[in-house]
This record gives structure tokens, sequence and C-alpha cells, in this order.
């Protein structure tokens, strides 16, 4: 299928991502995880819940492999990759894939949907817990689609609150309650805080917490881009040349503001976040300011980990 691992497309912790063609000609993705007896859990978990999934906007898990030590998970080929590639301005390779505002706007609501679909559309809800650029894959039109489900958990029944023995996710994108429970229940609502802080970095086309940048009241995006939004300031942001892109950026900063308060009860559910990014700006009202910051990022934080408290 992979013609010997000839063509790899990417590598992470997990192992090593390889492009393959089915006899029909079909081109998937296959994802070899490292051979090792740990994180069993963690790919049957990926198969058993992804399985349960149909939507335009979560990848296709077309097969998988579970031999002994040998895992593999075969998923429908993604021409342009994931998102990462195409919004972080350090990367040398920006100039050529800027995005346009139309463009990352379409990819918000994309991603939206795909999580609205998770909460409210199957017949259990699924949380992701690891909703970040480098798990939203675009195909060629740039539709984007969720996934990575190996941190995913399924909410029986009506229940809101889930229990949890560790935190899981990623450092700088993982909402407070799922690090420290004074902060509340873990829930729905913690994939709201992950999806926002992802379009905030779309928005600055930065990691939200920058030791690097010039200006110190700058190392932390989010309370900078609120401090533009709250004083009506200009937004200061690349790319922005006409009125309409604009309103974009306007919007989608003021929705992902709301998605990363710390209070999860303040956060809107996804079902919200839509109507707010399809609505008018006129419609939306600044949310308070967010008091937290991202914890400093570290050399884990580049792969999914799961972490005990």
């Amino acid at each position: 299928m992979t013609n010997s691992f000839k063509d790899k497309l990417g590598q992470g912790g997990y192992g090593g991502v390889y492009k393959g063609k089915l006899q029909d000609g079909c081109f998937v993705a296959v994802k070899v995880l490292k051979e090792s007896k740990g994180n069993v859990e963690e790919f049957l978990n990926e198969v058993a819940i992804i399985s349960r999934t149909s939507h335009v906007n979560i990848v296709t898990l077309m097969g998988f492999c579970f031999e002994e030590s040998k895992r593999a998970l075969i998923y429908e080929f993604m021409p342009n990759g994931s998102l990462e590639k195409f919004i972080y301005k350090e990367n040398p390779l920006i100039a050529d894939r800027q995005l346009g505002w139309e463009t990352l706007y379409k990819i918000a609501v994309g991603i939206a949907r795909g999580l609205e679909y998770l909460h409210r559309g199957c017949n259990t809800r699924i949380l992701h817990f690891d909703i970040k650029p480098h798990n939203i894959l675009l195909d060629e039109n740039f539709c984007p689609k969720i996934s990575d489900f190996g941190l995913a958990r399924i909410c029986p029944g009506e229940e809101s609150v889930i229990s949890m023995l560790g935190a899981r996710g990623t450092v700088g994108y993982m909402a407070p309650e799922v690090f420290c429970r004074n902060f509340g229940g873990v829930s729905h609502k913690s994939d709201i805080y992950n999806y926002g802080m992802m379009v905030l970095e779309m928005v600055g086309g930065r990691k939200n917490f920058d030791v690097s940048v010039d200006c110190v009241s700058e190392i932390y995006f989010p309370h900078w881009i609120y401090k533009r939004i709250e004083l009506d300031e200009e937004l200061g942001l690349q790319g922005l040349i006409s009125k309409e892109d604009e309103e974009i950026a306007k919007k989608m900063i003021i929705v992902s503001l709301w998605c990363i308060q710390t209070d999860p009860s303040s956060r809107p559910s996804i079902s919200k976040v839509v109507d707010m990014l399809e609505g008018s700006l006129d419609s939306l009202q600044i949310s308070p300011k967010p008091f937290l910051s991202s914890p400093p990022r570290t050399t884990v934080d580049s792969s999914t980990a799961t972490m005990s408290l």
C-alpha cells in the first residue's frame, strides 16, 4: 500500500505518517505508531471513537492494523496536510502559504461544525480534548477535518461533566479545569477552550505564548489582542487589506475570547459559537477579559501527551 513506506508525510511523537495508495487508486495516509506495548488503550480508543463518526469536517478512518506490537491507522489522504503549516509566521514556507482571511474564517467555521457534530450530532457525545492546529487536516479545497482521536472520550447519555483521573491534551491549549479541578468540571466546554485558543493562533499567525517577541505586553497574545478590541484600536494583524477582512478578524477574535473564559459556564456551546461566527459583527458583545495566561511552553507540548496530576 505504501510502497515500502517510501513517501513520508510527517513525523510526530506517536510515529510516522506515510502516503499510500489502495488498489482502487484512492490515496490514503497511513499513520504507523511506534512499536511498543504502551498506548494500546489510546490506539483502540481512537479506532473505536472515530469509527462512530461520519461528517464532512471529521477525517475518515478507512482501516487499521493491530498485530501484536504493530499498529497503524489508515485515513483518507489530505493533500494540504495540517493547519499549522499555514498559520505560523516563523514557518519559512509561510510566504508561499499565507491563507486569506476569508479562507481562515471558513476553516474556523468548518472546525466548529465538526465539533458541533461530535458534541451534538452523534448518538453519544464525543469530547476530543486535543483541538489544535496540528490536528486539523486540510483537503485540496482547504476544507478542515478534525483528526487524532487518541485522547477523545465518549460522554455517556446526557451527562455534561465527566470524571477523569489525569489531565489530557497539549500544554497551551488545555482548559484550566482539565489540569486543575478547582476551576470546574471537565465537560464539552473544555473542547470550546481548545478551539478558542487555536482560532486565536490562526488570527495572530503565532503561538499564543511567545517569549521571542520584542514587547513584553505581546508575550501572551490573547491579552494583547483583547486590549486592542476593548479600546477599538487598529488590530495590527498581517494581511488585513479590506474592511471585510477586518470584520472577519474581529468576529473571530471576539468569539475566541468568549471561548477561553476561565469559568467553563461562561463559555458558549459549540452551537452558539457557530451562530456567533455566522451572525453579524454588530450583534457580538465583547467578553470579560480572560485572566489566565498560558503556561510556558516546553519541549513536551510539541506532541500530544496525557499528564498525571
